[in-house]
């Protein structure tokens, strides 16, 4: 039997079984099972969050429409109560890799598959590509406590239509400007003669994981659709991959959304193929 409790905040302690859990639960599937957002909302609060117990034992977690049950603790309906303790109604909740067990849980419990997000990836060894940017755009680094207004209004234009990007605010960029993996030499941005902000391409190294490498990955990539030019998207692209490129890594990693045929399109060129799929599920 599982006892579900409801925090807004979770204690220090308590934030530790959590991400204790996501470990053990990476370790057996192979795939964290917690977003950034969701590690945020853990370590921070802000947001209601389900923990379940077993006998006094942490065995599952829900939060920022994320669930994760403890593989010690699987098939003993741990998971389902963590749905029931979230409500009737619409709900929707991500399952990382796309694993046979969250699929069955889904259906075991009406969510139907609504929506994927690819992560891709390609080799950056043989990486030769130069970035070429249209005329009168240049490149520079992000300015930490100077440029966060500028990125966020053009992030809001350039993701006006995606669920989460797109609503981004000063806490959430502070957020990320706080972790230790923070660096604004490899945060670009593209500006015209008059420093007005084009577009972006903020990349982020991921470090040594296992038998995993350490990873650069294109966090967030857009272009101010007002004030587009041709070819802008691809230069960053390539800027910021031969920025990776340059600081010795060896492997890049991104995330799109499958329906962003696009993006996908531009990634393919780009020599990205998938890795592996996240899955959306979605109730009523």
């Amino acid at each position: 039997m599982s006892e579900v409790r409801s925090f807004d905040r979770l204690s220090d302690a308590a934030a530790a079984d959590v991400l204790a859990l996501a470990t053990a639960a990476e370790q057996a599937d192979g795939v964290y099972p917690l977003s950034e957002d969701t590690v945020f909302l853990v370590r921070r609060g802000g947001g209601a969050q389900l923990l379940a117990y077993s006998d006094g034992t942490l065995v599952g977690y829900a939060g920022g429409g994320e669930l994760v049950v403890h593989p010690a603790h699987r098939r003993r309906g741990h998971g389902t109560a963590l749905l029931a303790a979230s409500g009737a109604g619409p709900l929707a909740f991500w399952a990382h890799g796309d694993l046979p067990a969250a699929a069955a849980l889904a259906e075991k419990t009406g969510f139907k598959r609504a929506r994927v997000l690819w992560q891709m990836r390609r080799s950056l060894a043989d990486f030769s590509e130069e970035s070429v940017l249209p005329e009168g755009v240049t490149l520079r680094h992000f300015r930490p406590g100077h440029d966060e207004q500028a990125w966020l209004e053009v992030n809001s234009r350039a993701f006006a239509h995606h669920p989460e990007q797109g609503r981004w605010t000063l806490d959430d960029l502070r957020l990320r400007e706080a972790e230790p993996w923070f660096d604004p030499a490899g945060f670009l941005l593209a500006v015209d003669i008059s420093d007005k902000l084009l577009g972006f391409h903020w990349t982020k190294v991921h470090p040594p994981a296992g038998d995993e490498p350490a990873l650069g990955e294109i966090y967030v990539l857009g272009v101010d659709p007002g004030g587009h030019r041709r070819g802008l998207g691809v230069a960053l692209s390539v800027a910021g991959l031969r920025h990776l490129a340059d600081a010795g890594l060896t492997q890049a990693l991104l995330y799109v959304d499958e329906s962003n045929t696009a993006a996908v399109g531009l990634y393919r060129k780009l020599g990205f193929e998938i890795h592996q799929a996240d899955v959306n599920y979605q109730r009523g």
